[in-house]
């Protein structure tokens, strides 16, 4: 129905009477008895919750009883692991140490290895370089360190390295330095000496030698004769006694002016001490002679160049003083003590500062 018909109805219909008023008691009790009755309602319903929620409460914990324990057997388990796994992890922390302490050792002994071959071979050379140094002092010769350098050339040219570059560049300067020293050859120069030594023996005196010039003459003046003339039969008969008479005269007095002339003789003569050595005196001039040349030679063997120049100065003014210099011997003796003097002087050998610098730099930590 619509609601203009039920405006209708109700306008048609007779007028109800009016309703009696319900007491404020009645209304009071029908509160309360809803009240309680609601009352009831919430407190069964509570109670029926609580129980719901205690049944809730001891299943779950049960449950939460049961995952304890199994999380107290798992973390007994995870404890049990994490020790094992904590002595393992110690284990492999001991291995991986001992493993890299053993690469750094096996690094080390490979650097060591590397670096200790260059260093042998720069001790070495330095060793040969020095010793060489010591023997070329002792001799006077530089063959020794000429040796020396020419080794440690060859022995980097062999090595080959980049670093070791610088030190074969010195070495080849140094070497080039003491090859253009003119050194003295000792073994030459006494040679020389043991030759004059030998010759003064033959060498001829000035007081022999004009004895010899005189005796030569009186031999030549005895051999010589006058050529006989050819004489023809008439002027043989012709010739008086007179004549006979007179070449024997002539004959004789030549024959004694011929002597007389060997007996005596004039000559000019610069050392008067040469002239006046007797025979036993000339045999102790050689042997001093023969004494300082000894002494020149053991003087240059053992270096000792101005003793050897002194020796030899003194030879020389005695050969110039009591021996012929017309003689060719004395000459050859002469020319021999001259060398032997030019030769004789002390020479300075330089030191191979560059190498041993090189060799030096060459090694870090020095």
């Amino acid at each position: 129905m619509s609601d203009n018909d039920n405006t209708l109805a109700a306008e048609s219909a007779p007028a109800a009477p009016p309703a009696k008023p319900i007491p404020w008691s009645q209304l009071a009790f029908g509160a309360v008895a809803v009240l309680a009755v609601a009352g009831l309602g919430m407190a069964w319903f509570s109670h029926s919750r609580l129980q719901m929620l205690e049944r809730e409460l001891v299943s779950r914990q049960a449950s939460s009883q049961g995952e304890a324990s199994e999380a107290r057997a798992q973390s007994r388990q995870a404890q049990e692991l994490s020790r094992d796994t904590a002595a393992k992890v110690a284990l492999l922390d001991a291995r991986l140490a001992e493993v890299a302490l053993q690469r750094s050792q096996l690094e080390e002994l490979i650097q060591s290895m590397s670096r200790s071959r260059d260093e042998n071979v720069i001790g070495d050379i330095e060793a040969s370089i020095r010793v060489a140094l010591q023997q070329s002092a002792i001799t006077g010769s530089a063959e020794p360190l000429v040796s020396a350098l020419r080794q440690a050339d060859e022995r980097l040219a062999r090595n080959k390295q980049p670093r070791m570059e610088g030190v074969r560049r010195a070495v080849v300067r140094d070497l080039d330095r003491v090859k253009s020293v003119s050194v003295v050859d000792v073994a030459t120069l006494a040679i020389k000496l043991d030759e004059v030594a030998r010759l003064l023996d033959e060498l001829p005196l000035l007081a022999s030698a004009d004895k010899s010039d005189a005796q030569q003459q009186v031999r030549d003046r005895r051999v010589a004769k006058p050529a006989a003339k050819p004489a023809s039969g008439n002027k043989a008969a012709d010739s008086s006694w007179w004549d006979t008479a007179s070449e024997r005269w002539q004959e004789a007095w030549g024959l004694v002016w011929n002597e007389t002339r060997s007996l005596i003789r004039v000559t000019r003569v610069e050392h008067p001490e040469a002239m006046l050595l007797a025979p036993d005196q000339r045999f102790f001039l050689r042997e001093n002679l023969k004494l300082r040349l000894l002494n020149a030679r053991l003087a240059l063997l053992s270096r000792q160049y101005d003793s050897a120049q002194a020796d030899l100065r003194d030879v020389q003014g005695l050969l110039e003083r009591y021996f012929d210099s017309q003689s060719r011997k004395v000459g050859v003796a002469t020319e021999l003590l001259r060398q032997v003097q030019g030769q004789a002087r002390q020479v300075v050998l330089p030191r191979p500062d560059d190498t041993l610098a090189a060799l030096t730099a060459a090694v870090p930590g020095r």
